[in-house]
């Protein structure tokens, strides 16, 4: 009868899939010219590197000219391809909603590209020569591994593809502690091309991987959130909880990942990107708002306008952030021309609709009054407001004058929109500016007075205010739950890259009068805590601090206690305590596994078993003892 150590095999998690690559969408067309251009620029690239060495190492003066030329050829290539892809990043309206609705557009993130990488190799040596096994038995996991990878690199615009995306992020961590050590590295590139710009980074680190993953979970958002039809207060909320998990992917992203090898995921790009997305989450409050909101109230029209100057606010504070050193060069200019339009749009929404609330609605109750009093700034020139409430006209030059400051909002808005080739090319975001402006100009008309020789004051500015403040939401990556692929490699508390241990050895065990002679405790694996002197453990060869993995060529890494006992317990005659790692039959059995961390100090070397002190997996260590 041979006592063995076994895996606990958990049923395996169906893989997601990727969408399909040869979809003709026009959101998979636009990904396929953005490929293209990242190969094109990384061979340029190249050229580039290698023109430059060869300058630098001749001194020949001829070769140096014709260098130089084709220096400045590769350097023009590089200039029109750069372009290209800007064009396309600046490509927002394939990311939009198909609604027939007139909403100003948002500005989604294209997904980061990545070249294929093939583990089958490194992955093998760690299992052959890290953990003793046979690599060959672990091929239907590595394939798996690897499908996943392949199907993350083009993701639905869906949940279905943030959770492919999540799967393959939470796989990373079991990854990292199986197969990459502390101080060593498998000397797997992963290549990266750069989300904005499409210059290629390079990276043997796994953080790079895991990195860049999370960066396309926050881009994903970013789409998802602007496909979003924003007529309806479901759907405005779905693009809010889609922003908001952005600035948290990006914001998660910064705060634990640091010396990223491309711009995109570097210190101020990400805080670019939180702003924008907080922005754009306060620009949906301000719709949801206008949709709730019944237009013929005095105190919810000022609210309104709050609001408005909120969102104003926030794309102002995103223009300056983009405007910094690092970040200025980095952006496309399409992004930053948006942000300053949306910036002065939603300034002038916010002047209209106090000059609506002034103009249109008559009351002059003691909360309309407090609520005017602390509606600006600062008091606007003339008489007191308590008196402006009273009085028609007084109420209508200062509506006035806060319809002349939004059609010059406006009129800057749509300067600054003329500015930009790209955005001339959104025919929605024209419509909404020439709309709001026309708006504006028939509501001033419509104050102007033929008789009316005052000077038009100055509005003063008006306080923003928000109903509902933004979150910045982290990723949950608990929502995803995931089995480790390589399972049967062992509890990966115990059987982990980092991870040291003696070499395997064969015990064969005989009861005696006196039973076995060792205790056992805890579990997957069992661990052997004590040996009786003189025992027939002792004698076996069997030590403080061994771990049982096999028995008989049965694994038994995933073995609970009880198992365990009731095997011994059930024992009659000689047995082989023996690990067998899942090698073939035939091939040499290595029993038992005797886990050590070894210290050197003084002049001699000293050699510590793990023994109670470790901690084991999953919550299975078990306060007890077994003594046999």
């Amino acid at each position: 009868f041979m006592l063995c150590v076994i895996h606990n095999l958990f049923p395996p998690h169906p893989s997601l899939q990727g969408c399909d690559p040869c979809s003709q969408t026009q959101r998979s067309k636009l990904q396929h010219r953005r490929a293209r251009i990242n190969q094109q620029i990384n061979k340029e690239m190249r050229m580039r590197a290698g023109a430059e060495n060869l300058f630098r190492a001749t001194t020949n003066n001829k070769v140096k000219e014709t260098v130089a030329l084709e220096l400045s050829f590769v350097n023009s290539n590089l200039q029109l391809l750069k372009e290209e892809l800007e064009e396309l990043n600046s490509n927002m309206e394939v990311y939009q909603t198909e609604s027939e609705a007139i909403n100003v557009p948002m500005i989604p993130l294209g997904l980061k590209e990545t070249k294929e990488v093939d583990l089958t190799v490194p992955l093998k040596d760690v299992i052959c020569e890290h953990y003793g096994e046979d690599s060959s038995l672990f091929e239907k996991e590595i394939k798996e591994f690897m499908e996943l990878r392949q199907a993350m690199r083009t993701p639905s615009r869906n949940e279905a593809g943030l959770e492919l995306l999540m799967e393959y992020y939470n796989q990373l961590y079991y990854l990292d502690q199986r197969f990459f050590p502390p101080h060593r590295t498998l000397g797997v590139h992963f290549h990266w091309y750069d989300s904005l710009t499409g210059v290629p980074s390079c990276q043997r680190a796994l953080a790079f991987e895991k990195g860049s993953v999370l960066f396309n979970v926050g881009a994903l958002y970013t789409q998802i959130g602007a496909r979003q039809d924003r007529s309806a207060t479901a759907g405005i909320d779905r693009a809010i909880d889609a922003f908001q998990r952005a600035a948290g992917a990006f914001n998660y992203l910064k705060e634990n990942f640091s010396n990223a090898p491309s711009l995109d995921m570097s210190g101020p790009s990400l805080c670019m990107l939180v702003r924008l997305m907080i922005a754009q989450v306060q620009e949906c409050v301000f719709e949801r708002v206008t949709l709730t909101t019944p237009d013929t109230h005095f105190i919810t029209q000022l609210q309104v306008a709050k609001e408005a100057a909120r969102v104003s606010d926030v794309y102002s504070l995103v223009l300056q952030t983009m405007s910094q050193t690092l970040v200025k060069d980095y952006v496309p200019f399409s992004w930053a021309s948006m942000v300053q339009v949306k910036a002065e749009h939603f300034r002038a929404l916010s002047h209209y609709n106090a000059a609506v609330a002034l103009c249109d609605h008559t009351r002059g109750d003691e909360e309309s009054a407090k609520a005017l009093f602390q509606f600006h700034v600062s008091s606007p020139a003339g008489p007191p407001l308590s008196q402006v409430l009273r009085d028609p006209e007084d109420r209508r030059k200062l509506g006035k004058a806060h319809l002349r400051c939004a059609v010059i909002r406006h009129e800057e808005a749509m300067r600054v929109h003329g500015l930009c080739k790209i955005l001339r090319k959104m025919d929605i975001l024209q419509e909404v500016l020439s709309f709001m402006y026309k708006r504006s100009l028939d509501k001033y008309s419509e104050m102007d007075r033929e008789d009316d020789f005052d000077e038009t004051a100055e509005a003063p500015e008006i306080h923003s205010q928000t109903q509902h403040k933004p979150d910045i939401t982290p990723p949950n990556f608990s929502t995803v739950p995931v089995t480790d692929i390589f399972q049967r490699l062992g509890p990966l508390s115990v059987f982990c890259a980092r991870a040291r241990w003696g070499p395997v050895r064969v015990v064969s065990l005989q009861r005696g009068d006196g039973g076995l002679g060792l205790t056992l405790r805890g579990d997957s694996p069992v661990l052997v805590a004590g040996v009786v002197p003189g025992g027939c453990a002792q004698e076996a060869g069997l030590r403080e601090g061994d771990y049982i993995v096999a028995v008989d060529g049965e694994d038994f890494k995933w073995a609970k206690h009880g198992e365990v006992v009731h095997i011994l317990k059930s024992c009659n005659e000689a047995n082989a305590l023996q690990r067998t790692m899942g090698r073939a039959k035939g091939q040499r059995t290595a029993p038992l596994l005797n886990w050590n961390r070894k210290k050197t100090g003084g002049g001699g070397r000293a050699t510590k078993r793990l023994g109670s002190t470790f901690s084991l997996p999953f919550g299975n260590l078990r306060d007890c003892e077994s003594m046999y």
